[in-house]
């Protein structure tokens, strides 16, 4: 009897516990199936879809000028300079010398130019009496000479002695006129050389006032565009100790201290991965996104392409990639060149289909599908893809509109 009672209650309590155990699975499927699934959705658009290439760069511009040290001025050091990546206009003065020393050297050269200059007007004042006095006393010696032809002509009616005596004046006269006349060429020789001489010594001086006076001009060093000053490195002091030009620094002529790069050539250097490089092409479309304006979509129009693979050492390990060049349609002000930026290369584009986030899209069964909310609940459905790109992903088997889960609710456990 007491053996039979004991199974009795152990058969309740088992009953008892089944019961329970059942009613907390029934509760549990309730709720499930009443409480709505909490997770984040976004909306399917219809629209254009854009196939792209994503790849990442930096801006640059296509045209730049540099800034060089003038040639054949000694002794150069900067006193002013423009702001460093300050925006300067065409003409304007970015780059200042010192010019204390040249001055100083043309009030010297001034002054030797102006002795020079009257050492010459000297030499040809007196060159000029000279011949004047040369030209008189030429004058006198032929006037000698004439008298003398006149007095021996006198021969038949004077004495043989007197006649003898007139003949041997005559040739006298004759000989000191050929002796002035060369003594006055001497005289024009002389003073042409003295002059000659003091002309070059003249033009050499004024050459050193005009190489002076050259050098003041060169001073100031003007932008010849519109753009943006960047400063080269001083490596006067060693490779290791190099740092951007500043005022004080001396340098020598045809340094470069600066370089201007031409804000309307601005233009997108993207580096390409070779997969890639087959779908794009010149003329394709392109959206440059750059990081420090990351709410502004800038439009360019891909121009080149790097015809080989390029090694960059900028990040490890080295890698290879082609480079495309996208010139930038109306770019922003304020944008310089080396700044990041993102492009997006558009290789196609096809209109009127519907689209959903790339993270909206799941595998369920080796199959694409999307999670769609429908009253409070989200339910699979298989949908066939069209196309990608790196943010969204062209699907069909879904509308415009429907709301789909951005989180895989096959991996959530119940």
């Amino acid at each position: 009897m007491k053996i039979r009672r004991g199974l009795k209650l152990a058969t309740r309590v088992l009953v008892a516990l089944l019961v329970i155990a059942g009613s907390v699975w029934a509760v549990r499927r309730w709720r499930q199936s009443s409480n709505p699934v909490d997770a984040p959705t976004a909306a399917a658009r219809q629209g254009d879809f854009l196939v792209t290439v994503r790849c990442r760069g930096a801006l640059a511009a296509r045209r730049s000028v540099q800034m060089t040290a003038p040639l054949d001025v000694p002794d150069l050091q900067i006193v002013w300079l423009a702001p460093p990546g300050s925006r300067v206009k065409p003409g304007q003065v970015v780059i200042r010398f010192d010019p204390s020393k040249s001055q100083q050297d043309l009030k010297e050269k001034q002054s030797a130019l102006d002795q020079a200059q009257a050492t010459l007007d000297q030499a040809v004042a007196q060159a000029r009496i000279t011949a004047d006095q040369d030209k008189l006393d030429l004058s006198t010696a032929v006037y000698n000479k004439q008298k003398a032809e006149l007095e021996a002509s006198k021969q038949a009616i004077v004495s043989a002695m007197q006649g003898q005596e007139s003949a041997i004046d005559l040739k006298i006269a004759e000989e000191k006129v050929k002796v002035q006349q060369a003594t006055n060429e001497l005289h024009r020789k002389s003073d042409e050389a003295k002059i000659a001489s003091a002309r070059r010594l003249r033009d050499a001086a004024k050459a050193e006032v005009d190489l002076i006076k050259y050098r003041l001009t060169v001073m100031d060093l003007k932008s010849p565009l519109d753009g943006v000053i960047n400063y080269e490195s001083n490596r006067s002091q060693g490779w290791m100790n190099a740092q951007p030009f500043k005022v004080g620094d001396h340098t020598v002529g045809g340094t470069v201290i600066a370089e201007i790069p031409d804000l309307s050539t601005l233009e997108m250097e993207s580096k390409v991965e070779e997969i890639d490089r087959s779908r794009i092409q010149i003329g394709d479309d392109v959206l440059v996104r750059v990081d420090s304006f990351p709410e502004k979509v800038v439009h360019a129009r891909l121009s080149r392409i790097s015809p080989l693979t390029e090694q960059s050492f900028d990040e490890w390990p080295v890698d290879r990639t082609f480079r495309a060049y996208a010139l930038l349609q109306n770019p922003d002000p304020n944008m310089r060149p080396g700044m990041n930026a993102g492009a997006d290369i558009v290789q196609s584009r096809i209109a009127s289909v519907v689209s959903i986030p790339a993270k909206a899209l799941f595998t369920r069964n080796g199959k694409p599908a999307v999670y769609v909310k429908e009253k409070e609940q989200f339910n699979p459905r298989q949908v066939t893809v069209i196309a990608r790109n790196p943010d969204e992903v062209a699907v069909s088997g879904i509308g415009a509109g429907t709301l789909v889960s951005l989180t895989d609710l096959a991996e959530r456990k119940p």
